[in-house]
């Protein structure tokens, strides 16, 4: 199985691939850090744009438009309708837990900053240890991943704890921030269903239509009950924050990321995440103008720390 950095997960590769795998070369170390550049841009350009059109209309059309350009690449790479159909109720059951993922990205992007986002997702590798030791066999933790689990909720609780520097908003970014966790988990969540389900031997691509498509479909009534269109405004920027995130991130980044897989070696390529959500922090320093308080900075440090620990085997 293989997850993607932006939120979804994915199956293993087709095991019918012969392609040899290589090391880390200059080629994909570079491809690997605009990869994590474009997704550290992905919540700011959430946020930079929510006062046009809510999160959660954002998501919307950016899965629903991404989704389509999925199918038409995985029909042309040979997956027919008939496979769809006869994994429909894994899908539907892994596109429940990438539409819970989104809803509380969008619904915390409301309430806290863009670089808490970025780092309180990225605790799914964290979870899903947790979860994978539970209920998978061979995937349990060994002495260095519990000390990174350990690392990774004690970085949580500095990192959500009040600060005066945030002044009257403190409230309502520890709701955002305390959804970003439940974000994180959905993630996690959706890792443990796929490993678990006759997902684990699908095409990467087929995962993924299922995904965004589900998380569309489940969505746009929401969106239409909550009233997100009515006063939406389609400028400039938001046109280019929304291709952005369908062009770049949900088709253009994932489809980077199982072209780097089939010929490089998934650990390898995997040192590259924990860059992802440093630059989204960047991102939303630098172009947001967002405060980064002292136990916010020093409880993200732990955290990514904890997850390095938790990502490695001894």
């Amino acid at each position: 199985m293989t997850k993607s950095f932006s939120g979804t997960v994915t199956a293993r590769p087709s095991m019918t691939s012969t392609h040899a795998r290589h090391d880390l070369d200059m080629t994909a170390g570079v491809a690997m850090t605009g990869f994590c550049v474009a997704l550290g841009l992905q919540q700011v350009a959430i946020k930079a744009v929510a006062d046009d059109i809510p999160p959660l209309g954002q998501i919307v059309v950016r899965s629903l438009l991404a989704g389509l350009l999925v199918l038409v690449i995985a029909r042309w790479r040979g997956i027919r309708l008939a496979d769809f159909r006869a994994r429909l109720g894994a899908g539907v059951l892994v596109g429940l837990g990438f539409a819970g993922e989104f809803a509380f990205v969008a619904w915390g992007l409301n309430y806290t900053l863009a670089s808490h986002m970025s780092v309180f997702l990225y605790t799914a590798p964290v979870f899903a240890a947790l979860g994978l030791h539970l209920w998978v066999p061979g995937e349990q933790l060994v002495r260095s991943q519990w000390w990174g689990i350990g690392v990774a909720f004690l970085g949580m609780l500095i990192a959500m704890a009040p600060s005066a520097s945030l002044g009257g908003d403190a409230g309502a970014i520890l709701l955002g921030d305390a959804l970003g966790l439940l974000a994180g988990l959905s993630w996690a969540a959706t890792t443990l269903m796929v490993r678990r389900s006759s997902l684990s031997e699908a095409p990467p691509l087929q995962t993924l239509t299922y995904q965004l498509l589900t998380a569309g479909v489940l969505l746009l009534p929401i969106t239409l009950w909550l009233g997100d269109w009515q006063d939406a405004a389609f400028s400039g920027m938001a046109v280019a924050s929304l291709s952005f995130q369908t062009l770049i991130i949900s088709f253009g980044a994932l489809l980077l990321w199982f072209a780097l897989l089939r010929r490089y070696w998934a650990s390898q390529l995997g040192v590259f995440s924990f860059l992802s959500p440093i630059f989204g922090v960047l991102f939303g320093a630098v172009l947001l103008d967002e405060p980064l308080s002292w136990n916010f900075v020093l409880g993200g440090v732990a955290i990514l720390v904890g997850i390095v620990l938790v990502s490695r085997k001894a």
